[in-house]
Parts: C-alpha cells; structure tokens; sequence
C-alpha cells in the first residue's frame, strides 16, 4: 500500500505564518499610529512639507539647490528662530506671547540708541538681555500671580515695549560702533565661497540649549506637565508656579536676544521694526507641529517651521513678480491647515 502524505496549510497563527507579511502590517501600523499621534505627526508632516517646496523650489529656478541659498536661509531668519524658541516655551504650556514683536524692536531701539551715545557693545549686550528677561517676569508674575489671561498680559506688554520705542526715538537710529559693525559683518567661511553670520551661529547655539532644557531637564519636564495638565503637574510636587512664570523669561530673554541679532542684520534700530513678527513666530510653532492648548511639541519642529516660512519667502524672491504679502496669504493658509490638522488628532486621541 502507499502511503500518501498530506500537507496541512499552516494556521494564521502558526510560526511559519508569522513571517514578512505580519511583520510589515506591524511595521505599516506603527507607522500609521506615528502618523496619527498629536506628538510625531504635525512634525512628520511639516518635515515632508519642507522637502517639498524645497523640491518645487529647486525644480523650478536655477540655482536654488546651492549651498548659500541653504545657509541664507539661516542667516535671513536666525533671529526668528531665536524667537521662535522663546515660543515654543511659552505654547507648550498653553499660554501665549503677543509682546514678542514689540520687545524685539524694543531692544533693537535700545540698543541703537546706547551704541549711538557711546556705551561699549559688551555692555550694551548683557543690559538689553537683562531688561527683556525682567520685562518677560512683570508678565508672567501678572499671569500666575494676578492670574491675568496670557493674551492681555502681553497685549498690555506689546503696548508697553513699542509705546516705549516711541518714546526714545521716532526715526531710525544707524548703528556706527565699529566693533558692534565688525561682529554683524564678520562672515564665517564654510569651504568655496560659502559663508555665514555669527548671527547664526548664536541662533543654533539657542536651539541646542532649548532642546537640552525640554528633553532632559526638570524644567522641560514641568513645562510639557503644565501643558498637558496643571492640576496634574501640582498634584505631582513639580515646580508648577515657578515654571509659568520661568517661561514668559525665557520668551522675553529670548526676544531680547532676537532684537539684537535683528540690529546685527539691519544695523540700524526704528520705533517700527518687527510689526506683526509675533504672528510670524506664533506660525512658525504651530506649523512646527506645537499644539496651542500645549503639553506636545518641541523646538526642532519649530524651527523646522521657520525654514518652512523662509523658503516660501526665498521662492517668492526667486519668482520675482509676485508681491510680498504672498508670503502672508501662504503663511495664513498653511496656518489653518495645521490649526485643523491638530484638531483631528486631537480628537482621535480622545
């Protein structure tokens, strides 16, 4: 007699069922749950958004893939990420800084004017950071202490910083200080005819620090707690009240140090710089991936942001007939798509 043998197709369950085929529905689905999440998607989606318009960029004008028009985009918005930093700080807890603006030009006025009446850089510098960050503590002792919404707080503070950069001068002050003129056209050369600012390298150093202080310190870890849930951080032991008050200093050091690297590019202060800058760094976070009630985001994503805004910026200049108030009506579409994107994540993560 012969035997005959018969082959059983192996169950779903099986080992040799759980091969490539289950490994890349995992791999599919964690993908798909990256893409989903309130934290990584918003970032994801604003890294591809980058790299395309950066493509549509350099497929459509000559020259756009060079290495200076990279580095100009650091140089042009350095003070913007510097900006955007102190931002980030002050969403990711669910507040707001509308004085930003304001207090940058504030600084560059000041700075302006202290130069022009012979103060020496190195002193000039440090003062201007210190009246900024104090300026930054008013506000956020007015909303922990007084429990003053963020939005009046520094609504009140932007009246006050560009009140004040009217009362010191009207017109606009050119800075002449050799030395201050020295540093802002100092050019650091990268190989071939590639340069950049010093402006830049102040910016990136800005960037790495704020990352070490969110990633890995008490203070970052409090500040995503208040974001997600105040009552849950207090409840905790963390240094809730302190913290809220730490991050509107950090914003007005940080927009301080931004008005400073504005006056390094433009080499001048006037009462009317930076009108509407808030609104560019508010931007700049959100499409970084920041949510606005707080508690998910990170400063790479917002400075991913900035690029985004710079290179529409640099496309609209290689394009040449179109007006500037492009950039704003791109700016605001990209603004509520993110707005809406953050939205349903939010929502299916409840």
């Amino acid at each position: 007699m012969s035997s005959v043998q018969t082959h059983t197709p192996p169950t779903p369950g099986s080992a040799s069922a759980a091969g490539t085929p289950n490994a890349a529905v995992r791999a599919a689905g964690r993908i798909r749950d990256t893409l989903r999440s309130p934290k990584y998607g918003p970032v994801l989606v604003t890294a591809s958004l980058l790299i395309l318009v950066f493509i549509v960029g350099g497929t459509r004008y000559r020259g756009f893939f060079s290495a200076q028009v990279i580095v100009n985009l650091f140089v042009d918005n350095a003070y913007l990420l510097v900006l955007a930093v102190g931002m980030t700080f002050v969403i990711l807890t669910g507040g707001i800084d509308l004085s930003v603006g304001a207090v940058l030009a504030l600084s560059g006025i000041i700075t302006a004017s202290l130069l022009q009446a012979g103060w020496a850089p190195g002193v000039v510098i440090p003062l201007i950071l210190v009246l900024t960050s104090v300026l930054g503590l008013l506000v956020g002792l007015m909303v922990h202490v007084f429990k003053v919404q963020p939005f009046i707080a520094t609504l009140a503070a932007m009246f006050l910083a560009r009140g004040l950069c009217y009362v010191i001068s009207k017109d606009s002050i050119s800075i002449t200080d050799p030395v201050f003129v020295a540093l802002a056209q100092a050019r650091i050369p990268l190989g071939g005819r590639v340069s950049m600012t010093w402006s830049v390298v102040i910016a990136i150093v800005v960037v790495i620090v704020a990352v070490i202080v969110l990633q890995y310190s008490r203070l970052g870890r409090t500040v995503y707690a208040i974001g997600g849930s105040e009552q849950s951080g207090v409840l905790m032991g963390l240094p809730v009240a302190r913290t809220k008050v730490l991050v509107y200093v950090i914003s007005g050091f940080c927009a301080g140090l931004s008005g400073i690297l504005y006056t390094f590019y433009t080499l001048s202060g006037y009462s009317l710089t930076a009108i509407g800058t808030e609104l560019d760094a508010i931007a700049a976070v959100v499409i970084g991936g920041t949510l606005l009630t707080g508690g998910y985001g990170f400063v790479l994503g917002s400075v991913l942001g900035v690029l985004v805004l710079g290179v529409i910026q640099t496309i609209i200049t290689f394009e040449g007939t179109l007006s500037s108030w492009w950039t704003r009506i791109f700016i605001g579409a990209l603004l509520l798509v993110f707005i809406i994107l953050q939205k349903v994540l939010t929502a299916r993560r409840r």
